[in-house]
């Protein structure tokens, strides 16, 4: 049987025989696909979650997960296949996680995308590189000169390295020898007192280095997926990574065709790395832009999310913009949204700020300004996280030691080490992550809309005619066309209604009823309920007695519901 490694960050092939053995022994339960090939011509794969023996996962409605569009945030790829296995080894039980696990996988189909960017997952697991998505060299060709990347000691890392200058921005702290403190207005005289300050550069070599400056060199692999999508997209001079047009990655390509052949799904779920905060729409655009319903939604699903997880939940824009004068364009989720009308979030996974007691309580979650505390924080907290790794003994940050530098002479190299720290959950950790975050992101997919027979009632009449009254219903939280943002995009088929079997007298064969509401047009405190979650429909039919007649109402998003009466 299929057997996930865990804790464990899969490299390709072991991700690959996973998802094949999960395929082989699950039939009934588990479609493996590759929806296209990478750069690197590697497969990009999603599992289909279904029950093929209650109908096709092209009937039910679709929830998405996807993770490691940027390479080194590894932590999302282990969550989704924690949530994998979790679905699979709960199924059919009769426990809390049985129940959910059987409900969503006989009445709805979920698609899993563990790897985005495989190449650049490739590259980041088993070298010391760090990328961001893709291989592709972008946006030059060519190596270009300045200080790059290196692990030039060759113990499999890529630290920091610290020089002496008398001008430099860093100093070393009086309270832990170990961090490196930025330099203020007030040093500006302590050189003469002895006080020596540092330049502090990525490890690292210098290309057509002259002799006298260092500066960095452009990343040969610059491409960022994850600003490579259709909606907001501005070129690389306004948004970095961006690439050269649209979807112009085989990635990006391959997941825009999949949506185009996958119209069910109503809501998505992307892992990335780190920050510890549930990301929702939109990236460049305030909350008042969004339509009153799917704003109310959004903010019901994200507070969900902080119960569960113990995760702040913000919009980009509000939260987690990078410069508060600009925004970030073309982004996945942004695209899901806007253009498709999903309901869809972006959840930072790890959070080693908050764990090791850093930021304010609110409601019982640490928080913080995200981006801001990255720019400038106290010392207190720089200690806070030492204490965090020390006594968590996670090695997460690498003591300075000398070393011959082959152009800059004598440096020293050491400080946090990305990898085992920050932007990588520690592996002692990651269960409880994965764990957490899979249980927000089945409760989304349970939130679709979801079609049923409520009454299907036959009343026979005179001279062998039938009377058909039956009642559809819309028993989920989504309404049948997922958003408002949807609704105005007319992105979601009306429902359409069929029935057949004896001669159809009164009533159409086929009609077009339009959309059914959700839970989720229901608003708080004493407001009555009048939102159009239901649908009666009326036939007269002629037939004999004892024959059938079959009713077939079809969601785009909600799936497909049918019924089968017997005239009598």
């Amino acid at each position: 049987m299929a057997q996930l490694n865990f804790p464990h960050y899969h490299t390709y092939d072991e991700l690959t025989q996973y998802l094949k053995d999960v395929a082989r022994d699950h039939p009934t339960l588990a479609r493996l696909f590759s929806m296209g090939k990478s750069y690197q011509g590697r497969d990009l794969w999603v599992l289909t979650l279904t029950n093929t023996e209650s109908g096709p996962d092209s009937e039910k409605p679709g929830y998405w997960i996807d993770a490691n569009i940027h390479a080194g945030e590894v932590t999302g790829g282990a969550a989704a296949l924690w949530t994998i296995e979790h679905l699979l080894s709960h199924y059919g039980q009769n426990s809390a996680d049985g129940r959910q696990a059987t409900e969503l996988l006989d009445q709805h189909a979920l698609y899993i995308a563990p790897r985005l960017s495989p190449d650049g997952v490739e590259a980041f697991l088993t070298t010391p590189m760090q990328v961001r998505s893709s291989l592709r060299p972008y946006p030059f060709e060519d190596e270009r000169e300045g200080l790059y990347p290196h692990d030039i000691d060759g113990d499999g890392r890529i630290l920091q390295m610290r020089v002496p200058d008398p001008k430099g921005p860093w100093k070393v702290s009086e309270k832990d020898p170990r961090l490196m403190r930025r330099r203020t207005f007030q040093d500006s005289g302590a050189q003469e007192a002895g006080e020596q300050f540092y330049q502090v550069y990525g490890e690292g070599l210098i290309r057509d280095y002259d002799g006298y400056t260092v500066k960095a060199a452009p990343t040969q692999y610059g491409l960022d997926l994850n600003r490579n999508f259709f909606f907001d997209w501005g070129p690389e001079g306004q948004q970095r990574g961006a690439g050269p047009y649209p979807a112009s990655e085989p990635e990006t390509r391959a997941l825009a065709d999949f949506f185009a052949r996958h119209p069910n799904i109503n809501g998505a779920q992307s892992y990335h790395t780190y920050g510890g905060v549930i990301l929702r729409p939109y990236s460049g655009r305030a909350d008042d832009t969004l339509p009153t319903h799917d704003l109310r939604v959004f903010k019901q699903m994200g507070q969900g999310g902080t119960d569960l997880t113990g995760y702040p939940h913000t919009s980009v824009f509000h939260g987690f913009r990078y410069d508060p004068k600009e925004v970030l364009r073309g982004g996945l989720f942004d695209w899901f949204y806007d253009s498709l009308g999903i309901f869809a979030f972006a959840t930072e996974l790890w959070d080693v700020v908050a764990a090791s007691g850093i930021g304010e309580e609110k409601g019982g979650v640490l928080t913080r300004d995200f981006i801001e505390w990255g720019r400038d924080h106290p010392e207190e907290d720089d200690l806070k996280l030492l204490k965090f790794n020390d006594e968590q003994n996670l090695g997460g940050f690498e003591p300075w030691r000398r070393f011959e530098h082959p152009q800059l002479g004598a440096v020293e190299i050491g400080g946090w080490d990305y990898r085992t720290f920050w932007g990588v959950a520690p592996l002692k950790f990651l269960e409880e992550i994965a764990d957490k975050n899979a249980r927000f992101t089945l409760a989304h997919a349970g939130a679709n809309p979801r079609l049923n027979w409520k009454v299907v009632d036959v009343r026979p009449q005179e001279g062998g005619l039938y009377h058909l009254v039956a009642v559809l219903e819309n028993t989920g939280f989504l309404p049948t066309y997922t958003s408002a943002r949807a609704m105005e995009r007319q992105a979601v088929q009306p429902i359409r209604v069929k029935v057949q079997g004896g001669r159809l007298l009164s009533g159409e064969a086929t009609q077009e009823i339009g959309q059914l509401e959700g839970r989720s047009a229901v608003q708080g405190g004493f407001a009555p309920t009048f939102a159009r979650q239901e649908q009666k429909l009326e036939w007269v039919i002629r037939g004999e007695k004892g024959s059938k007649v079959t009713l077939e109402a079809a969601g785009q998003r909600a799936g497909v519901a049918r019924a089968e009466v017997e005239l009598g």
